[in-house]
């Protein structure tokens, strides 16, 4: 069965670090993949010349991996903690509403970025097992640099409970990571792709595979 599998990024780049492996894999498979690009830089924090060469970065990457849409919903980046929540929830609402996911991937609500936190409980809102949008199953994914940063014991630790095998689609999520050059770091810092690859062969390991992405499950339901 054709599935339609939906990605919500806050910053472009998110989408590869947490989700690239499963997404080409789901792409190998014949499924529609879309990524939701939340948020867009916004003077005087970056300029419209670094908008635009990581947007070109992203479509590279989502082009490697055979992302079939890419979605981009133009809130301010790093600014939705005084955007009125509303707006966040109509934003997201109504572009699930559209898309139509059976398989939805958030961040992680215990990212130390705010946007991803409120991202993910926007997404919650918007698919209420009563409303109109709601996927069969959601996984909340984890982000080098956000997800690992929160606080032991006072924010929500990441505990993946859900393993994708990615051994034969690792290269795919590092070529696509690579596109990303206005975003890459020289390891050890974890935005780089040694840390990336060490993640995915850590997670490989947890399961007796080469390499893996892993999720927490938010909700199933068949």
């Amino acid at each position: 069965m054709k599935l339609r599998i939906c990605v919500l990024a806050p910053h472009p780049d998110d989408e590869v670090l947490g989700v690239g492996g499963t997404m080409a894999r789901h792409a190998s498979a014949g499924h529609e993949t879309h990524v939701v690009i939340v948020t867009r830089g916004t003077a005087p924090h970056c300029s419209e010349a670094e908008v635009e060469t990581v947007r070109r970065e992203a479509a590279e990457a989502h082009t490697k991996l055979g992302v079939t849409v890419t979605h981009f919903l133009d809130l301010p980046a790093a600014s939705l903690d005084i955007l009125p929540h509303r707006e966040l929830n109509s934003a997201i609402a109504k572009l699930l509403h559209e898309v139509r996911p059976d398989e939805l991937y958030l961040p992680f609500v215990g990212d130390i970025h705010v946007d991803h936190s409120l991202i993910f409980h926007s997404a919650m809102v918007a698919i209420r097992p009563n409303g109109p949008s709601t996927p069969s199953r959601v996984y909340a994914y984890e982000t080098l640099s956000e997800t690992n940063w929160n606080a032991p014991y006072i924010t929500p630790g990441f505990h993946p409970n859900h393993f994708v095998d990615i051994s034969s689609f690792l290269p795919k999520k590092l070529e696509a990571m690579a596109c990303f050059s206005s975003q890459l770091q020289p390891f050890p810092h974890e935005r780089s792709l040694i840390a990336l690859e060490s993640l995915a062969n850590l997670r490989g390991a947890n399961i007796g595979r080469a390499a893996a992405e892993g999720f927490v499950v938010v909700r199933t339901i068949s």
